[in-house]
């Protein structure tokens, strides 16, 4: 197991001490990518940082153990600590799970770690910016959830002032603690939907990005809950309504000289390099697959369709394709080059096993130097099924179902994940699909209750 000596443990916990804090957070996800830890006095860090928190793995989604097996053991990455700034009394940690001593292999951190290792076997470092759209609701005297602002009703409420005036107090808590933990907040707006917002802030290296979107999900609701408000990462809360995407923004960078490797030397708008198109091709190819990870509940379908939103279309991709500034493909290539935006991640996906799979994706095509085919240069809402065809364009999955079943089919999929990860992501996935189909719902209550 690997652990941190006792000198630097004492000195980690007397810089802690001295700026207030109290308690530590061992920290690492469930299979939805949301936080589970211990909290230990500081005190009590040294032997935190050396694996000594244990868990029972079957008590929570997605860490596949039996009731009968031993515990894993969350083991600290000092690099990811991190204070809280609306209670500075803990810092949270990023943590890697272990088994007896060794990395567990069903740890969705383990699972980045080991396709990061493989590119940095390449020369390679991967590195992730995520678009953070999410909705922030309250509770109106009916219980329903609702904008806080009265006045966010417009039909197109994209960049509205007032409705971001209106909902200022928690923004700028939320951005100012952002800032202070030196993320680089860069803009933040309304977005499409009434109560919805996105706040952009620096990239970092994969696991870097993984911990900061994972530890952002965790301070907007409690910062929210703080305002009496709901912060919510559920892709698609209304149904006329846009979704949440969570929009990953690619690119590789030499691990020697930290040069983008995905920029070119045509200046053109939207270009990149033949290693980005190779990487692209990977990612095409496991598309589907991809998918089940990147939108992994029943509700992110129904963000992934094209039209459905008052404000017009929903700006979510439909279809397996790349091209240049054009928010329908799957793949987009921003204006400015250097960098590819997958655009079908949602924001309620595990980060570490989006990315993982995405990566693992990218690097084949670059192993294999495959080619992602001519670029969709047009609306890819508005081609017809044979136009499809004549360009070798595909559906993305319809529904979680497809997905999964796209996800189970393609051995990528358990070389990325391991077989017990795998196992347990198929079931529970696949248990979430049969579960919604055998609820019966509003809908359908109003449409066949008194029609028969």
């Amino acid at each position: 197991m690997s652990g941190h000596n006792s000198d630097a443990a004492q000195a980690l916990a007397r810089e802690f001490s001295q700026q207030g804090v109290r308690y530590a957070l061992a920290s690492y996800v469930d299979l939805h990518g949301i936080c589970k830890a211990k909290a230990v006095p500081l005190s009590h860090l040294g032997p935190m940082l050396q694996g000594s928190e244990l868990f029972t793995g079957a008590a929570l989604d997605g860490v596949p153990q039996d009731v009968s097996d031993d515990e894993v053991a969350a083991v600290p990455d000092p690099a990811s600590a991190t204070v809280l700034p609306w209670h500075p009394e803990l810092v949270w940690m990023a943590s890697d799970l272990h088994l007896r001593g060794q990395p567990f292999e069903a740890c969705s951190r383990n699972i980045l770690n080991r396709v990061q290792r493989e590119a940095a076997a390449m020369g390679l470092q991967f590195n992730l910016g995520v678009e953070t759209e999410f909705f922030v609701l309250r509770r109106d005297e009916q219980g329903r959830a609702v904008p806080l602002s009265t006045r966010d009703t417009l039909d197109k409420p994209a960049y509205d002032v007032r409705s971001l005036l209106d909902n200022l107090p928690w923004l700028d808590e939320l951005v100012s603690a952002m800032n202070q933990l030196g993320w680089g907040v860069y803009s933040f707006d309304h977005e499409d939907g009434p109560g919805q917002f996105e706040i952009d802030f620096d990239y970092a290296d994969v696991v870097t990005m993984a911990d900061r979107l994972t530890f952002f999900k965790l301070m907007a609701k409690e910062i929210a809950h703080k305002h009496g408000l709901i912060a919510t990462f559920m892709p698609k809360p209304f149904a006329d309504r846009t979704g949440s995407g969570a929009h990953f923004n690619m690119s590789l960078a030499d691990l020697d000289t930290g040069r983008n490797l995905f920029e070119t030397d045509d200046k053109a708008p939207g270009q990149v390099s033949e290693i980005a198109h190779h990487f692209m091709a990977g990612v095409l190819r496991h598309a589907a697959a991809i998918c089940a990870v990147i939108a992994p509940t029943v509700n992110s379908y129904k963000r992934l369709v094209a039209q459905g939103s008052m404000s017009g279309f929903t700006w979510a991709p439909v279809f397996i394709c790349y091209g240049n500034n054009n928010r329908t493909n799957m793949l987009r290539i921003p204006s400015a080059g250097g960098r590819v935006e997958c655009r079908a991640a949602d924001i309620s996906c595990n980060p570490y096993l989006g990315a993982a799979l995405m990566l693992a994706a990218g690097l084949q095509g670059i192993r294999e130097r495959l080619d992602p085919g001519p670029a969709n240069l047009v609306n890819a809402y508005t081609l017809t099924p044979q136009q499809r065809d004549e360009r070798g364009i595909k559906n993305l999955p319809r529904t979680l179902g497809e997905a999964i079943d796209a996800f189970a089919a393609d051995p990528l999929s358990r070389t990325v994940f391991g077989d017990a990860m795998f196992d347990a992501y198929v079931a529970y996935k696949t248990e979430e699909w049969e579960a919604y189909h055998s609820a019966v719902s509003d809908w359908e209550h109003k449409r066949y209750l008194e029609f028969f």
